[in-house]
């Protein structure tokens, strides 16, 4: 009998498995004077999946030349350090670096220092004694253009818009609208975009649309400045 044909088993073509890129890590930049505090921090933020601390300096003038050497994100400051303290650092850095984020870090639950912090341009301003607790929050906070107050900085700002007004300070005219105002209000008590859109019951993009067009006509630029204006108008009530 002839032989049957032999046929060439037909072979599948392996493909590659494609990889999803992962997202960038926040580039971080801290500024400590003690070594010590600088590794623990350190140890907390390299902890997390999205952020990285890519940079230490020792006091406020190193932290602004490595900002000026290398890109970073966010900077976490000192308030006190030698030479330059943290809060002088913040004010050159903003100027330098508008987009930059900026957080200080402090042992001082200090008013005077909260506000001075604002002015410099810091959009949060985290307790050392807290920091395993609260830091990692604060600096994803920072990223999406939040701010993060700690409840004894809500208090402080309270306070001094009482002073204000105690002393026959003018308050802002009214510039939004009651559906902007009753969302201004509740973005400076801190209820994210979700939470807000289901306590009016309107769409997230609504409220991001509302919150946009407040930065456009206040002329502020994050969370955080909303809400001092927010305090300054009397939207939060003491």
């Amino acid at each position: 009998m002839p032989n049957a044909p032999q046929t060439t088993p037909q072979t599948t073509p392996q493909t590659t498995p494609q990889t999803t890129p992962q997202p960038r890590k926040t580039r971080i930049l801290l500024a400590d004077d003690h070594v010590l505090v600088r590794r623990g921090v350190r140890l907390i933020l390299d902890g997390e999946p999205d952020l990285q601390v890519v940079a230490e300096a020792g006091d406020g003038a190193e932290a602004i030349e490595l900002a000026r050497a290398q890109p970073v994100d966010l900077a976490v400051l000192d308030v006190a350090m030698p030479r330059m303290t943290g809060l002088q650092a913040a004010r050159e850095l903003s100027r330098l670096q508008p987009g930059l984020r900026i957080l200080m870090l402090t042992m001082y639950d200090n008013e005077q220092y909260f506000f001075e912090a604002l002015k410099a341009g810091a959009c949060g301003y985290v307790l050392k004694s807290v920091a395993d607790r609260d830091l990692v929050e604060a600096c994803r906070a920072a990223m999406r253009g939040e701010s993060f107050l700690y409840p004894g900085a809500v208090t402080a700002l309270i306070r001094n818009y009482l002073d204000r007004v105690r002393q026959g300070e003018d308050l802002p005219e009214r510039m939004l609208t009651a559906r902007e105002e009753e969302i201004l209000k509740l973005v400076a008590e801190g209820h994210s975009s979700k939470d807000i859109a289901q306590t009016l019951f309107i769409s997230v993009k609504t409220v991001e649309r509302h919150r946009a067009n407040m930065l456009q006509k206040l002329g502020l630029r994050d969370r955080l400045e909303l809400t001092r204006y927010a305090i300054r108008a009397g939207l939060i009530e003491p």
